[in-house]
């Protein structure tokens, strides 16, 4: 009597976890999505914080390099500041983009692995053109953001180095031999700014689509 009552048990413990077992990848692909969503959410985000501080930015260089400036060292300094915090802004968004490109690439592998498991064909091929087709929804911010990241670089370097210059030489003749230095400066960050929009485009979309569709 006891052996059989201990079989049962054992049987049922057996069931029981293979149910607990399958539970659980369930979560951890649904899981997974809300993770990789609720990153997209914050670079999209990021996106938008960092363009704005360029509008900022660009603002207050305008105003050190503006003739008739009867405050020099107030100009700096607002400008100074809002350099710091492009910086930071840009530093989060770097960081949160390689996040995003992480967790994407273990979503899809996951979701592949998965997908090998069906024994019933015509759910495999469901899973798998699905699959497919979020890559390719993915696949545009990666060609939407070709040099968006290297141009972020470049406009933050421009700006810190004219905060470093502009620290060292305030007077009217050092300002006047810098302007077409940040002249150029602000119209990439106007240009930065374009080139951002499609980005965000895509980011949105990939956001929407995983969040219609990509749970498995």
């Amino acid at each position: 009597m006891k052996r059989k009552t201990a079989q049962a048990v054992i049987f049922s413990a057996t069931i029981l976890g293979a149910s607990l077992f399958q539970f659980g990848c369930a979560t951890t692909g649904n899981q997974r999505s809300t993770d990789t969503r609720n990153t997209m959410k914050s670079v999209e985000q990021d996106y938008i914080d960092a363009m704005a501080q360029v509008d900022v930015t660009d603002s207050s260089l305008q105003t050190i390099i503006d003739p008739g400036q009867s405050n020099e060292k107030q100009a700096f300094d607002k400008y100074s500041n809002n350099v710091n915090k492009m910086d930071n802004l840009g530093k989060r968004l770097f960081e949160r983009a390689e996040q995003m490109n992480t967790q994407q690439k273990n979503y899809f592998e996951e979701w592949r692995m998965q997908g090998n498991t069906y024994t019933n064909e015509q759910i495999q091929a469901l899973s798998e053109q699905r699959r497919a087709d979020l890559s390719e929804v993915f696949a545009h911010i990666s060609e939407a953001s070709v040099g968006v990241k290297g141009s972020l670089k470049t406009y933050i370097s421009d700006i810190d180095q004219i905060k470093i210059y502009l620290s060292s030489d305030l007077t009217p003749k050092g300002v006047g031999a810098l302007t077409p230095t940040a002249q150029q400066a602000i119209t990439d960050g106007d240009n930065l700014k374009e080139a951002v929009k499609p980005v965000l485009s895509t980011i949105a979309d990939a956001r929407d689509e995983l969040a219609q569709g990509g749970n498995r």
